[in-house]
């Protein structure tokens, strides 16, 4: 028994309202429950109560013991004082105000039926990955789609959170913020908290000034990727490391030592020297991305503004030195889809955000036009009936396991009270 599960009964009623007494003999009616506000204080403001023939406007706190009223101070915390019941599963002590007045107790387990209790411990007993793993095919598909939509947006504005602290650091610049997302995107699992380092360590103004300059760029990244260390008689290679150390001059900046990239267990393409060529590339072709970013609307136009390659010299090259066959190294539709959900949609989101004008259809309806990541969190749901059509689908249940079903919150899930209340 967990004390959501208390909150739950009180919040939607879910016990016989009709025949209530307190502990103490009184006949309780329920007015209004109150507000479940999830703040520090009561569990439940502003609820209205009748007890014995006396009419109670105040707040409502639950605990699965009375005597867990002491276990967490109550007794010293003023915004306590106001409590007109308390409603607990068992009854085991006592609990008075400050002016020795006892507090009406409700012992809720002697209103609650057997079959919502057996409903209950179904749901929550541990099953092999989620605890509604065998029902969950039965959710009302209404209250499916609706939470949905809502963890999406949760999603996003959990993003959102490392957007704003980009937006801190980088002096309120978007595009530096955006350069920052990008990077750390184009460098994915592997690779992306290096590649975010790479983009704190060299200020944007300086980006702006060099991109005329795709090699100067390039000289930069792979500089403070520490790929220019090792000694090498491929002419590239020393061109760059010409450029760096003279761009380190020109800007007096110092060396920065990021974390090791890897290219141990990457498909070639995802070679970090690929893909920061291609981010190069991007802020070579375009000065002002930021704004090119925000009026994207379909996945055909992204396609369209990412329509660039690693540079000439990666045509037959993966490494420094090692020569491949030819190949153009562009974005692949795959690796946008990515840069889409990580990127596009977060900073469109938060951007709108500050402006007070997020438009949350109009990001579901783009992210409904790219395809669902493929990993074992969604195989999993796959496997229980839940198949996602597209990337929000998909991003909602990445965003339902890792934040409720993870935590055990089924009582604060949708799906999870639809199940309790339906069974």
């Amino acid at each position: 028994m967990k004390e959501d599960f208390l909150h739950y009964l009180w919040k939607f009623k879910k016990f016989d309202t009709l025949n209530l007494k307190s502990a103490q003999g009184e006949i309780i009616t329920i007015l209004k429950i109150g507000d479940y506000l999830e703040l520090s204080g009561p569990d439940f403001f502003n609820a209205h109560i009748e007890i014995g023939h006396q009419k109670w406007a105040g707040n409502v706190e639950i605990h699965l013991k009375s005597s867990d009223w002491y276990l967490h101070n109550h007794e010293n915390d003023p915004a306590y004082q106001n409590v007109i019941l308390h409603v607990v599963w068992e009854n085991d002590t006592a609990i008075f105000r400050e002016d020795n007045t006892e507090i009406p107790v409700l012992i809720l387990k002697d209103y609650v039926s057997k079959e919502i209790i057996h409903n209950y411990t179904a749901l929550i007993t541990p099953k092999t990955w989620i605890s509604c793993e065998k029902q969950i095919q039965d959710t009302n598909q209404f209250v499916f789609k609706s939470w949905q939509e809502r963890l999406f947006l949760e999603r996003l504005e959990r993003k959102s959170k490392f957007i704003y602290d980009l937006l801190e650091e980088t002096n309120q610049d978007w595009e530096a913020v955006l350069f920052c997302l990008l990077a750390k995107n184009f460098g994915l699992n592997t690779n992306g908290n290096s590649f975010l380092q790479i983009a704190k360590s060299i200020p944007f103004s300086i980006i702006r000034k060099e991109s005329f300059e795709n090699e100067n760029l390039e000289a930069l990244f792979f500089g403070n990727a520490g790929l220019l260390n090792a000694e090498k008689e491929d002419v590239y290679f020393k061109d760059l490391n010409f450029r760096y150390f003279y761009l380190l001059h020109k800007y007096q900046l110092e060396r920065t030592f990021v974390d090791p990239v890897q290219f141990f267990k990457l498909r070639p393409d995802n070679f970090p020297t690929i893909r920061l060529s291609q981010l190069a590339g991007l802020y070579h072709k375009y000065q002002n991305l930021f704004s090119k970013i925000c009026h994207l609307k379909s996945l055909e136009s992204v396609y369209e503004l990412f329509d660039i390659s690693a540079s000439n010299y990666w045509l037959n090259h993966y490494q420094f030195d090692k020569e491949s066959p030819k190949k153009a190294k562009s974005l692949s539709k795959s690796f946008l889809d990515l840069i889409v959900i990580n990127t596009i949609i977060p900073i469109q989101f938060a951007y709108s955000a500050t402006l007070g004008e997020p438009d949350i259809e109009s990001l579901i309806d783009f992210m409904n036009e790219v395809a669902p990541e493929k990993n074992a969190i969604i195989d999993k749901f796959i496997s229980f009936g839940i198949k996602s059509k597209n990337a929000f689908e998909s991003q909602t249940l990445l965003e339902l396991k890792n934040e409720y079903c993870n935590n055990k919150s089924c009582l604060k899930c949708a799906i999870g009270i639809d199940l309790l209340k339906n069974n």
